[in-house]
């Protein structure tokens, strides 16, 4: 075994052999991955193994995409079968809302490159014979969804990194992770220690043991979850036989289910409501290749309605059912990048979709570190986009909430209620007695809009024009008339003073500085010109500027992102930066998450010195 790498993979799932690869690929040859077991143990072996382009964020889906071409790819390098089944995939919409989601997802497809179709019921049974088509009003064509042998494809992967100079070593679990002062790490295994320049965490179910190895709490938590496995059905073997292929996936928006064709059988997996976390503070070590006790009861209904709406299942004996966990983030969304406060520590986990976004993870990840930048924008998959107030207890309840919507639809500006209020203002009382209605940024209560009187605070979400259009309209028209007030709690805030305060945000910023008494808006571009933040900056005096920016800006700044690099801002003349957004909020939910980077209430900036990412950071929590 090596005792010095350039990065150390903790994890042998889909997700970290796949950030091996593409660690190979993009030029780190000296890499190595560790497992505590064997490849594919976890929740990568026990897996249904489908994969579709099918999300909300449009970034998140483009990487689905791409994961999903990866496949031949990777069969053709290593050799190893995928056990790859093209089948084509129907979402089916019960309501016109639903529909209308369909919609969406058909443009926001068209325009990344994604094949898709909207079909008429009568069109959607023609392709899938077993379902009853009185029971929805259309469907979405995905004719990149399939599924896979989930086995073989890790294998793949693993493969795939081998030739390109990777190590694995299995049976060799890390036990302790320190960092050293010449910013790598010393990975402690069962077998001896490797000295590593970068630590990634894939470790899956354990993401958040290797995380408190270095001393942060992950927002993921494990969720038990079924799917069943049918009999030899005639109707699929009529299917086949007629057809020469097979049945395509199907998703039931109202079942709240998914299905795919196994030999000659079908395989009907559910999200239901009443789901259900496993081992929510610790995974235990010893945890192997084994399963859950199965719970039909809690799937009955989902079951139910599977039954109803393709009746064939119903009468299909059950050969097994698959109870096993898998790891989910609060947003449904994987944690992917740099660790801020912690240098060269990078995780790659909460990836619920390995097959579907392990390999967009892998990619993303090893454009991040090996040249700075991920190539495009992963806000949806930033570890950042989550903070301190992500505790325990909020990623319990928020996982919980989008477990049982995983087939529910997000609405345009919808905000959901689990685990909120989070954290508050002291304005919160005041604010929701004026008719405000509340919005969660950043973990923070923020006002949207504000009811008038007679009016319920309360949003009536639509895909079209929804209730409070009149209302932001009368608050804008006030605003631009006379005078309004806003509450910029949610936002980061930042005061530059000295000689050197105006060439230095010159530098940083794509627009001139204010004048006097004046604010402007500017984008931030790294050095590739590609916007990495919007920011409003205002003149208060000489040498004297203040910065105002989304809350989730401040990842931007923080000393574990490698967009702002020393090129970009290098000052001649000395200012001083102080982050004014630090102080923690009334009501504020504090809790065992993140660590508090021990920056200096502000920082003077030598004269002709490189500033780094790091000189921006945060504040020390006063």
């Amino acid at each position: 075994m090596k005792t010095q790498t350039q990065a150390v993979v903790i994890g042998g799932g889909v997700v970290g052999c796949s950030v091996l690869y593409h660690l190979t690929k993009a030029g780190w040859k000296d890499v190595v991955l560790v497992e505590r077991d064997i490849l594919t143990s976890g929740s990568t072996w026990h897996a249904a193994g489908g994969f579709h382009t099918l999300n909300g964020d449009p970034n998140v889906a483009k990487l689905q995409g791409y994961t999903i071409g990866l496949y031949n790819e990777l069969e053709k390098i290593s050799g190893q079968a995928c056990g790859l089944h093209r089948s084509g995939g129907l979402i089916l919409a019960d309501t016109k809302d639903r529909m209308d989601w369909l919609k969406m997802a058909h443009a926001r497809a068209r325009y990344l490159g994604i094949e898709s179709e909207l079909l008429t019921m009568k069109e959607a049974k023609a392709l899938h014979p077993l379902l009853e088509e009185q029971y929805f009003v259309g469907a979405l064509l995905d004719k990149a969804d399939g599924n896979l042998d989930p086995e073989g494809t890790t294998h793949a992967y693993a493969k795939s990194a081998r030739i390109g100079g990777a190590e694995i070593y299995q049976n060799c679990r890390v036990t302790e992770l320190k960092p050293r002062g010449d910013g790598g790490w010393d990975v402690i295994t069962e077998k001896g220690t490797i000295h590593a320049e970068h630590v990634v965490n894939c470790g899956g179910l354990w993401a958040r043991e290797i995380g408190r190895m270095a001393g942060f709490e992950l927002p993921v938590l494990a969720m038990e979850h079924m799917y069943l496995v049918t009999d030899e059905m005639p109707e699929v073997i009529a299917f086949n036989k007629e057809r020469g292929h097979e049945l395509p996936h199907a998703i039931d928006f109202k079942g709240e289910i998914y299905m795919r064709q196994e030999r000659s059988g079908l395989v009907l997996g559910t999200y239901e409501q009443a789901c259900v976390p496993w081992q929510p503070k610790t995974t235990p070590w010893t945890f192997g290749r084994e399963l859950l006790q199965p719970d039909l009861d809690r799937i009955a209904p989902n079951l139910e309605l599977g039954y109803k709406h393709f009746p064939a299942i119903a009468k299909a004996g059950i050969k097994r059912v698959i109870n096993g966990p898998f790891t989910f983030t609060p947003d449904g969304n994987p944690l992917v990048g740099p660790v801020q406060g912690l240098k060269n520590y990078w995780c790659a986990c909460g990836v619920m979709a390995g097959f579907s976004q392990g390999g967009g993870v892998g990619l993303a990840l090893s454009q991040w570190m090996a040249h700075g930048d991920p190539g495009f924008d992963v806000w949806g998959m930033d570890v950042a986009r989550f903070g301190e107030w992500a505790t325990r207890s909020y990623t319990n309840a928020k996982v919980r909430e989008n477990y049982s919507r995983r087939f529910s639809i997000r609405f345009p500006n919808e905000e959901l209620p689990a685990a909120r209020p989070q954290q508050t203002t002291s304005l919160y009382d005041t604010m929701l007695a004026q008719g405000a209605v509340m919005g969660d940024s950043w973990g923070l209560e923020t006002p949207l809009w504000f009811a008038p009187k007679g009016v319920a605070p309360k949003d009536i979400v639509s895909f079209r024009r929804s209730n409070d259009f009149q209302h932001v309209k009368a608050e804008v028209l006030a605003t631009r008339k006379s005078v309004g007030v806003t509450e910029i709690a949610n936002f980061a805030k930042y005061r530059f003073s000295g000689e050197g305060a105006e060439a230095f945000l010159s530098r940083l910023m794509t627009n001139k500085m204010p004048k006097t008494g004046r604010i402007c808006l500017t984008p931030m571009l790294n050095e590739n010109g590609k916007l990495i933040g919007d920011f409003t900056i205002a003149k208060a005096g000489d040498g004297t500027f203040y910065m105002w920016a989304r809350v989730r800006r401040r990842s931007i700044t923080c000393g574990g992102s490698k967009n702002i690099s020393p090129r970009m801002v290098r000052s001649r003349s000395i200012a001083t930066i102080w982050d004014l957004s630090a102080s923690p909020l009334p009501g504020r939910t504090h809790g065992p998450c993140w660590r508090n980077s021990p920056m200096p209430m502000s920082r003077t900036l030598p004269s002709s010195s490189w500033i780094t990412a790091p000189w921006i950071s945060p504040t020390a929590r006063r």
